[in-house]
């Protein structure tokens, strides 16, 4: 099983992970979310963000989240990408990780692959007929 680490501003990535559980049903194993705070830098958090890594990985690979490509959480989490073993992906939002989480019995890419998928399609600009759809039509 891919394990799944989020290395986010504060306490988002712990957010998310609350709400994937809520939207799967389930407490989640092999996850951990990495907080950065004000102030930190990558190279201060290599050491814990490695361990992290340690911690989730299975045997079968870790899928790094990050929130916002080249801010600290992403520069983080490219030291950690070792290709094949440990890939990385920013931009993390919540349909990204529940997808990860229901797929992560598959190989690291291919968990890859619908994650990225998933992000995309899960932006979606809302008509207001789904209100009426959702009041049950009142």
């Amino acid at each position: 099983m891919v394990g799944v680490l989020l290395i986010t501003h504060g306490n988002i990535g712990a957010a998310l992970l609350a709400g994937a559980s809520h939207v799967l049903g389930a407490a989640q194993v092999n996850v951990r979310a990495l907080p950065v705070q004000p102030g930190d830098n990558a190279a201060s958090l290599l050491p814990q963000a490695r361990e992290a890594v340690a911690a989730v990985d299975g045997g079968d690979g870790v899928l790094v989240f990050c929130d916002i490509y080249g801010a600290t959480p992403s520069n983080l989490a490219a030291c950690l990408i070792r290709p094949g073993s440990v890939e990385a992906v920013a931009g993390v939002n919540l349909p990204m990780l529940v997808r990860a989480l229901a797929y992560r019995a598959l190989p690291l890419g291919q968990v890859l692959a619908r994650t990225i998928e998933a992000g995309i399609a899960g932006q979606v600009n809302i008509k207001e007929d789904a209100c009426y759809a959702a009041a049950g039509g009142n």
